[in-house]
């Protein structure tokens, strides 16, 4: 187990290092693999869930912002407190729909937990950085014995695991060109739901589709960095966002066949006080 987990560091090392691989492959880590579907076991996320509604903000484009500046220390130490309950899980016990709440849930608040402890910082590339790399190789959360990382999470459990492009619309790098932090927590219940809904407002946001062209399209990097998860071409990419498009977008995105241009724009996600 220890092996594997360094080789996989090593891996997510190279990725980081240029930001994101354009054909970066999800790598398992075989221990998480593990699931028991008899479980009816839930995880308690309401913790998660009232720290998200006290301090997230929509704005009128949709995009979701957290109040970094200003959570109270009674609700630090509440965030604090859900990821230790959350270290206490025995997740390979669990089935596998509760593990991807718990997995989806325990990314985003450890990336609110650790911008929180950084702050005041412009971008999460200057969190625990001094080439601007970011935080996703640094072994933040331990469970069942084991020191995990965000790329750990995202990289070696969620996207091999579930194979589903919409996790990259679940996990959030607390930034302007990420999809959103969603203003709940997940659960087994809303899952499905919620998927749908961060792949509607994300695709159909500034970050998600940038800009059409004659029948090219400038899109998120995202897509080219997990180009793997959406169909490893432009036709499939483009599919998947036509399939998400509002009304108005489908229209636009008729005459498109290739995919010309990537964009992100790792600003904080802040809620910024006049």
């Amino acid at each position: 187990m220890k092996l594997s987990t360094y080789a996989y560091a090593i891996c997510m090392v190279l990725l980081t290092w240029n930001t994101a691989s354009a054909q970066s492959k999800p790598i398992l880590i075989e221990y998480w693999a593990a699931h028991n579907p008899a479980s009816v076991t839930i995880v308690d996320h309401s913790a998660w869930d009232d720290i998200l509604q006290k301090y997230t903000q929509t704005t009128d484009a949709g995009l979701n912002l957290f109040d970094y500046a200003n959570i109270a220390t009674d609700d630090k130490i509440q965030l604090e407190d859900y990821l230790d309950l959350l270290s206490s899980v025995t997740v390979t016990e669990l089935n596998l729909d509760e593990q991807r709440a718990y997995w989806t849930n325990a990314y985003n608040a450890i990336t609110v937990n650790l911008v929180i402890d950084a702050y005041p910082v412009s971008s999460i590339r200057k969190v625990n950085s001094f080439f601007g790399f970011g935080p996703w190789n640094d072994e933040l959360f331990e469970v069942e014995g084991m020191m995990l990382s965000l790329n750990n999470i995202e990289h070696g459990i969620l996207r091999p695991i579930w194979n589903d492009p919409r996790i990259h619309y679940s996990v959030n790098c607390a930034s302007f060109g990420c999809p959103n932090l969603a203003n709940r927590a997940w659960t087994a219940a809303n899952m499905e739901a919620m998927l749908d809904e961060g792949a509607r407002n994300f695709i159909n946001s500034e970050y998600g589709v940038q800009k059409i062209k004659g029948n090219g399209v400038k899109v998120s990097s995202i897509y080219r960095w997990f180009k793997v998860d959406f169909g490893s071409d432009d036709a499939s990419i483009i599919a998947h966002i036509r399939r998400y498009a509002d009304e108005d977008l489908h229209k636009e995105l008729a005459a498109v066949t290739r995919i010309d241009g990537h964009g992100y724009d790792w600003t904080l996600n802040e809620i910024k006080k006049d």
